[in-house]
């Protein structure tokens, strides 16, 4: 025991030791595929399940607004529930990768339910939308949670979890430019020419919903979790796993920016129909600017380059600060109505997320050591838990945000819209997501993990080999 205690990192074995801590190919790939099924569905509902209930089933953007606020009071639930829940888990399999496996067909499913129109009155239609909304949310969050949950127990290797994460990100990335670049198209290919098809929306939402659920099989078959510690081995108890959270500032620090910045993401992605269809007067146009995501590819993929230089923090700060040089931009080719500046300015904001969004899962898993590092508790699924809770719960307000700017400015549903309205539009695409990158910016200045992140791996290297050989 005392020789466990003391010995140099060196000597720790190879699956504790974090300079070694590697995985192969083929599950870095499997795994990156989570998050390609996730966005599939989570993009598709994202940016167009507001127009689709506005346009296509009848129902008003301000009661639009209200269900996606209504359903973040369930995310209070239901997040930090599917946390606990991992935390209690013991199987086979892990105490992540089963809810893959008992999960992603319910999802399916009621990813198709949210875009099928029944033939309700308007109470009937606003019943509906609530019901399948909230589940399709929930079970969101007992798919993707896991995907956060999970990246702890492939590695130590702070390295390799910024190569996972990078990959996964890149598949993330494009899952979310390949549905929204090809979604209308699709529904207009099924719905007979028409891009408000009922039939057109079910029969693609369908499609998209079978090939999610295969994908999920895979990954489940082919991820684990490899890293076993004294915590990974046990159910956690609720009280005990809150430890996690004491003082706990990198948490505190990454669900901030998680809310704020898919706050701001959230009231883009959804006007952005919107924005062209009725300010730029083509819709078509929302197509090719929602394709341009992939130019994020190339943040993505320069990301472990540019973390490993100037660490995780400057990494993921650089990129607000291009997010919010972008949104800049995008006003004046807003005012200008100039297309070439659209398009500039897009392909800039896609490469400040592209740095962005990867590196969130990553200062995830080092709040998850760090909680341990500080408090003695490892709780992967009650801290990462809050990732989802934050996301949605930011996405919720912005849909709030959206539907109540929408209605006050007069908007109206297939119609010309008065000036008040295009503006209120502009409002939700341009400034709303600005000040969501602005104060994630902010809140980064605050973030100082990086350095001291050799020492804390080292310490719980250490601890873990102690506790192994307790065992």
């Amino acid at each position: 025991m005392n020789k466990a205690t003391n010995q140099s990192l060196d000597s720790i074995p190879k699956d504790l030791d974090s300079s070694k801590n590697m995985v192969p190919w083929g599950e870095r790939f499997s795994y990156s595929l989570s998050d390609f099924a996730c966005n599939l569905s989570f993009q598709m509902i994202s940016t167009y399940l507001m127009i689709f209930y506005t346009d296509t089933f009848g129902i008003s953007a301000a009661a639009v607004g209200t269900l996606f606020f209504a359903a973040r009071f369930v995310d209070a639930i239901d997040g930090p529930f599917w946390g606990i829940m991992i935390d209690h888990t013991h199987t086979k399999w892990g105490k992540s990768r089963p809810y893959w496996l008992w999960f992603s067909i319910p999802f399916a499913i009621f990813s198709v339910l949210v875009f099928t129109t029944p033939n309700l009155g308007p109470t009937g239609k606003i019943i509906w939308a609530y019901v399948t909304y909230i589940g399709v949310d929930v079970l969101y969050s007992a798919v993707n949670i896991p995907i956060t949950s999970i990246l702890p127990s492939l590695t130590t290797n702070p390295q390799e979890r910024i190569t996972l994460s990078t990959i996964r990100q890149f598949m993330g990335t494009a899952g979310a430019t390949l549905i929204t670049g090809i979604t209308l198209g699709m529904v207009a290919f099924f719905g007979d020419g028409s891009t408000t098809s009922a039939h057109g929306w079910f029969i693609w939402a369908l499609i998209v919903a079978i090939v999610v659920a295969i994908i999920f099989a895979v990954v489940f078959l082919n991820t684990h979790e490899r890293v076993q510690t004294k915590s990974t081995r046990q159910s956690v108890p609720i009280k005990e796993s809150l430890k996690a959270l004491k003082k706990n500032w990198p948490w505190v620090i990454v669900i901030f920016i998680n809310f704020i910045y898919w706050l701001g993401m959230q009231t883009r992605s959804q006007v952005t129909v919107y924005f062209f269809k009725y300010n730029m007067h083509d819709a078509g146009l929302a197509s090719l600017i929602l394709s341009l995501q992939i130019v994020a590819l190339v943040a993505v993929v320069l990301t472990p380059f540019t973390s490993k230089h100037i660490g995780k923090r400057n990494t993921m700060l650089a990129g607000m600060v291009l997010a919010v040089v972008g949104q800049l931009l995008l006003s004046v080719g807003a005012n200008n109505l100039s297309v070439p500046m659209i398009i500039f300015a897009t392909v800039i904001g896609y490469l400040g997320t592209g740095y962005v969004s990867g590196l969130i899962a990553v200062m995830l898993a080092d709040a998850v050591d760090y909680g341990e590092w500080k408090n003695g508790v490892r709780a992967e699924g009650i801290v990462t838990s809050f990732s989802s809770f934050s996301a949605k719960l930011g996405m919720g307000i912005g849909g709030v945000i959206t539907g109540w700017i929408l209605t006050a400015s007069g908007y109206v549903a297939n119609k010309t819209q008065t000036a008040a309205a295009l503006h209120g539009i502009e409002m939700n695409y341009i400034w709303v997501p600005l000040l969501g990158f602005g104060l994630s910016a902010v809140a980064l200045l605050f973030y100082h993990v990086d350095k001291v992140e050799k020492k804390m791996q080292s310490d719980l290297a250490i601890k873990h080999a102690k506790e192994n050989a307790e065992d």
